[in-house]
């Protein structure tokens, strides 16, 4: 595989697992595309054309030094400087893979957060609502990211003449879907099965060992779980905090995140939910595992590194 071919099917299997269905991922591209051809010739030369075809913005290839073939892949969480010079060190290394974004992908990171107020609407949430709460969410979080030094690790993989990628939202889509399907297929009555059925699976089982596993932030073991929704998995970032006296109204009784601010965790509380959050590093990993595994599948060695739990789930 090249590593364009890596990034193409990174794209397809992210539209595959979105929560807002292939359909409604298709139906996003053709209003991007409407609204480019739209454009004045000046805008259309200012318009990022990858969201053409790509949705997941901080999904992007960062550096791509020509068509050779990718056979050893160093992956992380995290893949910036140090991990770079790691990939450098070992000196057979094709591809550097981070699932967190770096570059332009970095600087975008807003841009998929809207897929949030979709995945909300499923749940119960009307839609009018969800948008018109993360909206103001979304233009914080672009405000937040506008003055880091995105292209750090960027220009550090171009001089050591790295190919580099990021994979964050796709990774998190598998994530998520992955809970999802294993929830409806699971019948849960207290917040304390919710925690040891995550709790069983590899990932978060490793995570455990070293304090960074699956624990409740809002609510108590002994509680109804009620209905479950996986809405803090996928979509860029944390959404607004609104958010959650919607949800309770929606009828959910409990919420699957990645991690939670103490402001969001309070509000989750006030409104009677049930706050399950299953380890960041952990979550990350599940969903970059169920892409790497397809990699290996197509005969990449992965390598993983800084903070990335490997497990593998491939069919022999």
């Amino acid at each position: 595989m090249t590593t364009q071919q890596i990034y193409k099917l990174a794209i397809e299997l992210g539209i595959k697992s979105d929560l807002r269905g292939v359909e409604k991922v298709k139906k996003y591209l053709e209003r991007t595309k409407k609204r480019y051809e739209s454009l004045s010739k000046e805008q259309k030369e200012e318009f990022d054309a990858e969201k053409l075809t790509n949705p997941y913005s901080d999904t992007r290839v960062l550096v791509d030094g020509g068509k050779k073939q990718i056979k050893r892949v160093l992956v992380g969480i995290d893949a910036e400087g140090p991990e770079l010079l790691l990939a450098d060190k070992l000196g057979d290394i094709d591809l550097v893979i981070t699932h967190h974004p770096e570059g332009s992908a970095y600087a975008d990171l807003h841009s998929v957060m809207d897929l949030q107020a979709q995945v909300l609407a499923d749940y119960g949430v009307p839609i009018n609502i969800a948008e018109s709460l993360i909206k103001p969410r979304i233009s914080e979080v672009s405000r937040g990211v506008a003055p880091i030094n995105h292209d750090r690790a960027v220009d550090m993989a171009r001089i050591l003449k790295l190919d580099y990628i990021c994979t964050h939202t796709i990774a998190d889509n598998l994530g998520a879907n992955f809970l999802v399907k294993l929830f409806k297929k699971t019948k849960l009555e207290t917040v304390d099965e919710v925690l040891k059925l995550l709790k069983n699976i590899p990932e978060y089982k490793q995570a455990i060992q070293v304090g960074a596993g699956p624990r409740l932030f809002a609510g108590s073991p002994e509680n109804s779980c009620g209905r479950i929704a996986v809405t803090e998995f996928t979509g860029g970032t944390e959404g607004a905090k609104e958010i959650y006296e919607k949800m309770s109204q929606a009828g959910i009784g409990t919420i699957i995140g990645m991690h939670m601010s103490e402001e969001h965790r309070k509000e989750a509380e006030k409104h009677h939910i049930n706050a399950v959050i299953a380890g960041h590093m952990a979550s990350d990993s599940l969903g970059m595992n169920l892409f790497l595994d397809e990699l290996e599948k197509r005969g990449v060695k992965v390598i993983p590194c800084s903070g990335l739990i490997r497990v593998k789930r491939l069919k022999k």
